[in-house]
């Protein structure tokens, strides 16, 4: 039986390879005052530049349990399995509208295969989860051997980012006001990291140079205790950095390194500027 990944579109996989290895992706919403759309509807810049003149950032919303079940229905009605992975259950109810999607598709088609796992995490980070299980699918692996490859690379998974300035985690209610307000003063930047589902502090540095230095040197070291096989770069609306990091990285290990912006969803909670690393390790 053929398998079809689905998961949503915080993934930020490229169109290319999303149509290569037919993934299929529902959609998060971003919500304005005067506006929601699909993050995937609109161009990245047109997204952030309402931010800049609306001096609003927008909320969020899962995507409908219709779109989820119809994207279910149309694979299973062709007599294939679905694996769903989707962004952490902590950050979204996504996960949990899958669940219910699944037991609404299993009453209508009681012998369809559906599985829905947790990334635990967000961006590519939860991709490469993805990636990783479609070429599996598209070998003619069993399900059960497509979920343990999602599986290995969740728990090998690491994803760091610096952000340029705090204003966002500040107005999403990601950190305290008090903290916030000395770290503005003193150009601490948090290195931040998703940890068991959740956003979370790894260190804090002064300055945003330091805190990126200090982020790569924690790649190196877990690269050199349990190996590297993947390794990106995210940004935030900030391609020239992502850019210089990305050849810094491809020079320092000897391999092309991609550099992917992050979407309205994901973006609109740490903010422009922000810079991070997406890396897998062997063991």
């Amino acid at each position: 039986m053929n398998i079809k990944l689905v998961t949503d579109s915080t993934c930020y996989i490229d169109e290319n390879t999303l149509k290569e290895l037919d993934i299929k992706t529902v959609h998060l919403t971003v919500n304005f005052p005067d506006e929601s759309f699909d993050e995937t509807s609109v161009p990245y810049d047109y997204f952030y530049k309402k931010i800049e003149k609306s001096n609003t950032i927008p909320t969020s919303s899962q995507p409908a349990l219709a779109e989820i079940y119809n994207t279910f229905k149309e694979i299973v009605s062709r007599g294939e399995a679905v694996l769903g992975v989707f962004l952490s259950s902590k950050m979204s109810g996504t996960y949990a509208t899958a669940l219910s999607a699944k037991q609404m598709i299993l009453e209508k088609y009681p012998h369809a295969i559906i599985n829905i796992l947790d990334s635990k995490t967000n961006c590519m980070a939860m991709g490469i989860q993805v990636v990783e299980g479609a070429m599996m699918a598209q070998a003619g692996k069993k399900m059960e051997e497509v979920i343990q490859t999602v599986e290995h690379v969740s728990k090998r998974v690491q994803f760091l980012f610096v952000p340029s300035s705090l204003q966002y985690l500040i107005k999403g209610g990601r950190i305290g006001g008090a903290s916030a307000l000395i770290g503005s003063l003193l150009q601490i930047r948090p290195i931040l990291y998703v940890n068991d589902g959740m956003t979370d502090v790894m260190g804090r540095i002064r300055g945003t140079r330091k805190a990126i230095n200090h982020m790569l040197h924690i790649l190196n070291e877990d690269a050199k205790n349990y190996g590297l096989k993947h390794l990106l770069v995210h940004h935030i609306h900030d391609s020239n950095q992502g850019k210089q990091l990305a050849e810094k990285l491809t020079a320092q290990y000897d391999r092309i390194v991609p550099s992917l912006p992050v979407g309205p969803v994901i973006g609109a909670h740490v903010g422009p500027g922000t810079v991070g690393i997406v890396y897998s390790t062997n063991k």
